[in-house]
């Protein structure tokens, strides 16, 4: 069967006559072959591996510059560009031996470096990483990165905060689309499963220039799955068991590719019942099941190269209302409860000129969403609908210096058919225009870039004034300027210095303009502001890396000044049984950072240690805090790598030591938070049984099961206790 597909696809294209080539050989520093070394164009989501003899081939390659990624594990990530490619090109290619992390190329930045040629410091960690701490959710994985944190609702829920920001003040991407899924509330979640992600990068800081409105805290950029090598059929099977929630994550796919032609599907289903807490109690509708698919095709030859993805996800959710009652183990969700279904179709292109290339990102999402009070008839019911564009112009090199200009939009319509308004039918226009260049020389860089951006808010009238859910109509515009500067350099071999300043913007969101009425889970009646500035802040970065073949030492610290930050404060009224809580604004500040270091010792080859810590403090003009400022975090983990005989490759065990300390440092209607220490277990490798290969994750997370609340765990006002222990059993075959 595996031949016939191939086969199939290969007389498909077999019409395509070859256009330029690389090809080389790829060695160690001792001049001996690298079998298995990954070769990848990540313009044309192309790529092949070596051979015995260390060596490679790719075909069908565009006129103009190509960039090339070589990696191999235990080995420093090499990024290689050919300026003019002729029609056969010779790139052979020595790796150095790295013991510790790789070295990444980054996506999320324009000129797509190698992280240790970037300007901008980004965090990268792929969702395997991740999937080993066994963790059960994305954003719980994510929230293990220095400096993210994430405002949850059980074990369903979870909302990214960057740097003590979330909410709209952080964008998401993914198939490089922006996600835009109704994420002003906090309980609503990023609707985005791991299956099908490849890895995810972390901008901490305002990216305003580079993503627009909505990304004045910082991005998570998901990269998707990766299509198959050319000519080359794989199949995989996963599946995970978490104890607690007697949950199961299954998940399966396929995929395809010839020099010109690639394709690809994967379908997961999640399901987890009520999760229980330190005590055995299980806490009561906090239950939910998941089923995602996705899909892509590409196409490639010597003038462009072409990428249609598509994702489907839908959600049912159950809401935490009762806290500790009716105990059960069932999947099925009880009321109230969510229902969300959401599609993002993407389409990329590339075009390529003689040195020069055009970069279009076009994105359709569709987010339907529905909240169940106590029947299966919707009482909230909001239609979302957004086409997005994002073209980039690379021009051509000049001496040093790379050049790009963009232009950016969204057209957005939101549509309410339930019975309740959380806000009004509205549409929201985007438009940006921005310029960036990039300017490189011995062991330093400088980047810098301007933008400016316009968006534009109309809504309509609805309900009786006087009355929950009136909404006056709404017209409104917001301008705004924004730059970037930053430079990188080599204070010494092993030592880096980046220095980054940036200005970013957010326009006010619907709910904070419109409110007017009970917002679900908040217990509290909110009433917006049509008067509204926008946020604009300046944030400064400084980020110190030492690295050396068994040390890595980094530190990053941040001050963010926000003008006109926007939030809640309550009126001293009751509405509905409900205090009164309107929309204001007030500058803030916000500083903290990240320190953290990685020690590989010698001669101990198997044997890590990495520990971080991190802080984040948020303050108002007038002194006091901010609400939703996660607490103080330090983090260890000690992590053996090692080889059993002929069964277990790539093994590895990990004890982590996680310290969250009390947080006293809340706003007025906050309440302070207990500090507690979780201990976490983990076990794995590719197990070999003959000619059969799979890999197997292991792990014990709150191992001691601890009681505890997290400050940003939205359930804390009810007193209700994050997850008890969790075991969880991983396995995954590539068949």
């Amino acid at each position: 069967m595996k031949k016939f597909i191939i086969a199939l696809i290969l007389g498909f294209s077999s019409m395509l006559s070859a256009q330029n080539s690389v090809s080389g050989t790829v060695t160690d520093n001792e001049n001996t072959p690298l079998p298995g070394v990954s070769v990848y164009a990540p313009e044309l989501h192309k790529g092949t591996t070596t051979d015995a003899n260390g060596k490679y081939e790719l075909n069908n390659l565009p006129n103009g510059t190509l960039r090339l990624a070589f990696t191999y594990v235990g080995y420093a990530n090499q990024n290689k560009t050919i300026t003019k490619l002729l029609k056969q090109n010779t790139l052979d290619i020595t790796l150095e031996e790295s013991i510790l992390e790789m070295d990444e190329v980054v996506v999320s930045t324009p000129f797509n470096k190698l992280q240790s040629q970037n300007v901008m410091k980004i965090e990268h960690e792929s969702i395997k990483a991740l999937q080993q701490k066994g963790t059960s959710t994305l954003i719980e994985g994510l929230a293990t990165i220095p400096g993210v944190s994430q405002i949850s609702t059980g074990t369903s829920i979870g909302k990214p905060v960057i740097r003590g920001l979330s909410g709209n003040r952080v964008l998401v991407y993914s198939q490089g689309v922006r996600i835009e899924n109704q994420q002003f509330g906090d309980e609503h979640g990023l609707g985005l499963n791991d299956g099908g992600i490849e890895s995810v990068e972390v901008i901490k800081g305002p990216a305003s220039l580079l993503y627009g409105s909505d990304a004045l805290g910082g991005v998570l950029y998901f990269n998707p799955e990766k299509f198959a090598d050319a000519g080359d059929f794989k199949a995989n099977f996963s599946q995970k068991y978490f104890t607690n929630t007697q949950g199961s994550n299954s998940s399966i796919g396929l995929k395809t590719s010839t020099d010109n032609w690639k394709f690809l599907v994967r379908g997961g289903y999640n399901t987890h019942s009520d999760y229980k807490i330190a005590d055995g109690d299980r806490v009561t509708n906090s239950r939910y099941n998941e089923t995602d698919f996705k899909t892509g095709i590409g196409y490639s030859n010597s003038t462009f190269s072409s990428v249609l993805r598509y994702n489907y996800n839908k959600l049912d959710i159950g809401i935490p209302e009762d806290g500790i009652a009716e105990q059960s183990s069932s999947k099925d969700t009880q009321f109230p409860r969510q229902g969300i279904f959401n599609h993002l179709l993407s389409l990329n292109n590339v075009i390529f000129f003689e040195n020069s290339k055009l970069d279009v990102d076009l994105g359709y999402i569709a987010n339907d969403r529905s909240e169940f009070e106590d029947s299966n008839e919707a009482s909230l019911h909001m239609k979302l609908n957004t086409f997005n564009y994002n073209a980039k112009y690379h021009f051509p090199k000049f001496g040093k210096i790379e050049t790009i200009l963009g232009v950016q939009g969204m057209h957005q319509t939101n549509k309410n058919s339930g019975e309740e308004y959380l806000i009004p039918d509205a549409t929201t226009n985007d438009f940006g225009v921005f310029g960036t260049a990039n300017y490189e020389w011995d062991n330093s860089v400088i980047q810098a870039g301007l933008r400016f951006d316009n968006r534009n808010v109309t809504s309509i009238a609805h309900g009786t004034e006087g009355e929950e859910g009136y909404f006056l109509p709404l017209d409104k515009s917001f301008d705004s300027f924004n730059a970037s500067l930053g430079y990188k350099t080599k204070l010494a071999e092993p030592l880096t210095l980046r220095l980054n300043v940036a200005t970013g913007f957010r326009a006010p969101n619907l709910a904070e303009l419109t409110s007017n009425g009970v917002h679900e889970g908040t217990n509290r009646y909110e009433i917006g502001n049509a008067n509204l500035k926008t946020e604009q802040n300046v944030q400064t970065d400084l980020n110190l890396e030492y690295k050396n073949t068994h040390f890595e030492f980094f530190v990053n610290g941040f001050y963010n000044h926000v003008n006109n930050y926007i939030y809640t404060s309550p009126t001293g009224e009751v509405l509905e049984d409900n205090d009164v809580f309107a929309y204001v604004q007030d500058n803030a500040k916000l500083f903290g950072g990240e320190v953290g270091l990685h020690f590989h010792p010698h001669p101990l080859d198997w044997l890590h240690f990495e520990t971080s810590f991190e802080t984040v403090t948020g303050k108002k003009d007038n002194n006091d805090y901010l609400p939703l400022i996660p607490a103080n975090n330090w983090n260890n983990t000690l992590r053996t790598e090692f080889n059993i005989k002929d069964w277990l490759s790539e093994g590895f065990a990990s004890l982590n030591v996680s310290s969250t300390f009390s947080q006293d440092n809340v706003s007025g209607f906050e309440t302070a938070s207990k500090g507690y220490t979780l201990v976490n277990l983990g076990f794995g490798g590719t197990v070999k049984l003959g000619k059969t290969a799979f890999d197997i994750n292991l792990n014990g997370n709150n191992l001691f099961d601890k009681k505890y609340i997290a400050h940003l765990s939205r359930l804390k006002t009810d007193g209700i206790p994050n997850i008890g222990r969790n075991i969880v059993l991983g396995v995954n075959f590539n068949l």
